[in-house]
């Protein structure tokens, strides 16, 4: 699939889950924010049929967000569904880790092939602050039984405020030194201002050549994260949703009334 802008868009992020187990300072407030309705939010046979559609029309890459997709029930199931769908070439899951050393081997006999793991802090102080209440233990034992199970490479994504200089963004950068792991810094973004940038040491951000696809768990195809625009696969059907998604992807990210807990930033 070309955007109007000749990108290939290949690339779908699918939110499972608007839940999660972590309050993230920069993601939801520190009560959390109300669940969506249960019938609001796609079933697996729903996620999948939107996935295989993408994947017939071109998408080679697909990733598993929230939320917290670890929350969501029985995700080594979904997971399962999605391997099985031929075509997808890159098969990754974001994660918080904080479940991780409970499903790694699972979701890796499950089809799945790699993860992200969210790490902004090491010290575990800083960690349960940012996290609002997190055990960076957890994170860490997630992270060990991700690379125990082969779910490789591990990358760790840390959200900065402004630069990889600072003391918890150098810390994590040892740590992932130390144990052979991929480490991109994310400064923090502002959806309702329209503040992001390029990932250092990934590729997002980076709107010339954004590739991306966003489905939330409430079924809209999102064409940029920067935007309120979404086609739903309820109303228009998983094929489309996703070329109307396509069309309207802009040339540049903007600004948008969403949150990142329901869209898989």
């Amino acid at each position: 699939m070309f955007d109007q802008f000749e990108r290939s868009i290949n690339y779908l992020r699918i939110s499972v889950t608007d839940k999660c187990n972590l309050r993230c300072v920069y993601c939801m407030p520190a009560g959390g924010v109300p669940p969506m309705r249960h019938g609001d939010v796609l079933s697996f046979e729903e996620i999948v049929d939107v996935a295989r559609t993408a994947v017939e029309m071109g998408v080679t890459k697909v990733r598993v967000t929230g939320g917290e997709p670890l929350v969501r029930r029985n995700i080594v199931a979904l997971v399962s569904m999605l391997a099985g769908i031929d075509g997808i070439r890159d098969y990754a899951m974001t994660t918080n880790g904080i479940r991780l050393s409970e499903f790694a081997a699972d979701l890796a006999a499950a089809g799945l092939q790699r993860v992200n793991v969210s790490l902004d802090a090491v010290e575990p102080g800083r960690y349960a602050e940012l996290t609002r209440g997190g055990d960076v233990r957890e994170a860490l034992a997630g992270i060990a039984a991700a690379r125990a199970a082969g779910l490789s490479p591990v990358k760790l994504n840390c959200v900065v405020q402004e630069s990889p200089e600072e003391p918890d963004a150098r810390a994590v950068l040892a740590f992932g030194q130390a144990e052979g792991l991929e480490v991109r810094f994310i400064r923090r973004m502002n959806l309702s201002q329209g503040i992001f940038s390029v990932v250092i040491g990934g590729t997002g951000g980076d709107c010339a050549r954004c590739n991306r696809l966003r489905l939330s768990c409430n079924g809209l195809v999102r064409p940029c994260l920067f935007s309120d625009l979404g086609f739903s696969v309820r109303e228009l059907g998983p094929r489309g949703a996703i070329r109307r998604a396509v069309e309207a992807k802009p040339a540049c990210g903007g600004k948008s009334n969403e949150m990142f807990h329901t869209i898989g930033g």
